[in-house]
Parts: C-alpha cells; structure tokens; sequence
C-alpha cells in the first residue's frame, strides 16, 4: 500500500505543468499531498515552505530542499502562419527537442497540445540536412493557419509556458518509472516521503523543507529559501543524470538501481566533506546502498544554500534518471526509497553537536 502512495504521488508530481517561473500547479500539488504533515506558506516568489509539524523551537534548523520547476520553454512570438517561435527555460540541447508533443498555456490557463516542428527532411538543401539543430530555425506548430486563428481561436499569446506532453507510466514488475519533470518532482516526492517516514519522531533538530522556484534558470528560489530558513544544516534532494548508459564502466557513478548518489564536488560547490563522510558511513552501516561521484559540470541548489548566512553544511542526495533535461525520463523506484531512508536515518541521526562539527 505504501509502494503504491508513493507512485500515486510520484505521477501526480510528475504529470503536472510546472515550467521555471510558473511552478502554480506543482504548489497546488504539493499541498494536496502533503496534508497533515505540517503548516505550509509561500514567499513573494512563490517559492513553498513546509515546516514540519513536530517542530517545537529551540533546536538546530535542518532545510530539506527540492525544487518544484521543470525544464521547459516560452512563447516568444506568433508567425504570420500561425506556427510559434519559443525560447527554452532551462538547459535543453537543441537535438532533444523536434519532433516531440508539448502542452502550451493559452490567455485563459487553459493547456493546448502542440507539435515541435522543423521543415520537413523533403523541402531541405544538403546544407540544411547538414547543419547542427538550431532552436531559432524550430517552431510550435498548434494547427493554426494564421496569426489571428492562433491568436484569437486559440488564445496563444507570448510569454506563456510551455512544457513537455508526457504522461507517467509505471513498471511494477522492473520498478521502473517512465516520464516527464523526474528533476526535481522525484526530489519534491522524496521530501514529502521523508515526513511522512518521521511522523511522530521526535527530533534533535527542527526540519523545514522547501520547494523552490527556477532552479533550471539559475538556482534562483533556493537563494531565498536559504535566506528564509536560516538553516544549520541542510540536505537536498535532486533528480541527477544517471551515467549508465553512455559512459566507460570504469567512470559510471550514477546507475539506476544502484542507490541514490552523494556527489563531492560540482561546478559550484564542494560538499562539506565532513558531513558527507558521515551521511556515507551511515548508509553503510544501515545497509543503505549509495554511490558517489565526483563531477565537473552541473549544480544543484546546495551551490546558494551552502552560501548563506554564516555558511551551511550541505549534502545532495541525487535520484538517478536516465535523461533529465529531456520529454522522458527513466528512474527506478528502489533509488527513491533508498534516498527516503537515507534521509530518514540521518535525520534521527543528527544532534546539535553533530551539526557543530561538520
């Protein structure tokens, strides 16, 4: 029954419209499941707070972080002919993203379906055939036949959102989840889960988790979370890009099914060795299979997070899936339970003096 809540939750999560800067139905979402765990509120960004319920005051402040954006694109203009020209929100590559269905986010909040479209393989020179993909030679085609039909039948207007049209699938038998937004909704679910995991447990420290805005534009939410909170330690969760299919054996530290994966270093941070060290020798010792890694590229929200304030000792616990920034992704349901426990027993783990040598 627990397995199948959690999917439930994992696909509402996931199913749901929430490109960078227009994260309203993700919100919506999170407060539907999150019910009873907790006292919710918003700041002007719209970034959401949940202060777990069995916080009593007086203790060190723990910042459990996912942010509650997907990758996504904007209407930038309509064309004489009805077709949209777009801009991305967030790190596509411009190979991923013809040929695809999206959802657009008409002037009356409505989603309507749409098709990403190059010229077709028939009408293109050698040259054209040849040339890298480019986002600004692609467009949106909703069925329109004119500006004023896309415009005034369809209510298409610019700036609105875009967002990959995918619907979640689960494969109970492999434990392997199909589907859009898994960065960071798995990371928003595995937030939720730990609460519910900690129920009634009482804490050395107070935990406040956090669903933070545009984090695929610049980690820009998590830079007022922090500041909102006011952590002594905080942990986040992240949907990261597995490594197991088009790596050297030798260089694979992200794999599906294999547990969730503490990274020591990023493009923007160093993990807080002594933190990590022990978040890692306790997953050992509980049996909790993990995997770590060392990147070069990327970051998460423990970059503005670990800058706050005084400084803050940070983790990112990552979720394994296979092409994020991509319509669909693959992650396996044991790498999400595993991450939960994890989280969970540090938690129970922690105490003041802990914290205050990390």
């Amino acid at each position: 029954m627990e397995e199948q809540q959690a999917i439930k939750m994992i696909e509402a999560l996931s199913n749901v419209n929430g490109a960078s800067g227009f994260e309203n139905e993700v919100t919506r979402t999170l407060r539907q499941y999150g019910e009873g765990l907790g006292g919710f509120s918003e700041d002007c960004m719209r970034n959401l707070y949940l202060r777990r319920k069995e916080n009593r005051g007086g203790k060190p402040v723990v910042q459990i972080n996912a942010h509650s954006d997907e990758v996504g694109f904007m209407v930038q203009a309509v064309q004489p002919n009805g077709m949209l020209r777009f801009i991305p929100l967030g790190g596509w590559v411009a190979n991923n993203i013809p040929a695809h269905k999206v959802r657009v986010r008409n002037a009356e909040g409505n989603y309507i379906p749409g098709i990403v479209a190059t010229k077709p393989p028939h009408f293109m020179t050698p040259a054209e055939r040849n040339a890298p993909a480019e986002i600004s030679s692609m467009a949106i085609d909703i069925g329109a036949s004119s500006l004023e039909e896309a415009v005034q039948d369809f209510k298409v207007r610019i700036g609105e959102p875009i967002v990959p049209d995918v619907n979640f699938e689960y494969l109970p038998e492999k434990g392997l989840m199909y589907g859009k937004a898994f960065d960071c909704r798995l990371g928003c679910a595995a937030s939720l889960q730990t609460l519910r995991g900690l129920r009634n447990e009482e804490l050395a420290v107070d935990v406040v988790c956090d669903y933070s805005v545009q984090e695929e534009m610049g980690l820009r939410g998590a830079a007022v979370t922090a500041n909102t909170i006011k952590p002594d330690l905080a942990i986040v969760f992240e949907g990261c890009p597995a490594d197991d299919t088009f790596t050297e054996p030798f260089m694979i530290q992200t794999a599906i099914r294999r547990g969730p994966m503490l990274r020591h270093i990023d493009k923007k941070m160093i993990t807080n060795p002594r933190f990590q060290r022990f978040a890692l020798d306790l997953a050992r010792r509980e049996g909790i299979p993990v995997q770590e890694a060392v990147r070069t590229g990327g970051s998460t929200n423990g970059a503005p997070i670990h800058l706050s304030g005084r400084g803050v000792p940070v983790i990112v616990v990552g979720l394994p899936v296979r092409y994020i920034h991509t319509h669909y992704g693959i992650a396996a349901f044991s790498d999400f339970q595993n991450a939960v426990k994890l989280v969970c027993r540090l938690l129970k783990a922690l105490t003041p003096d802990l914290i205050h040598s990390f």
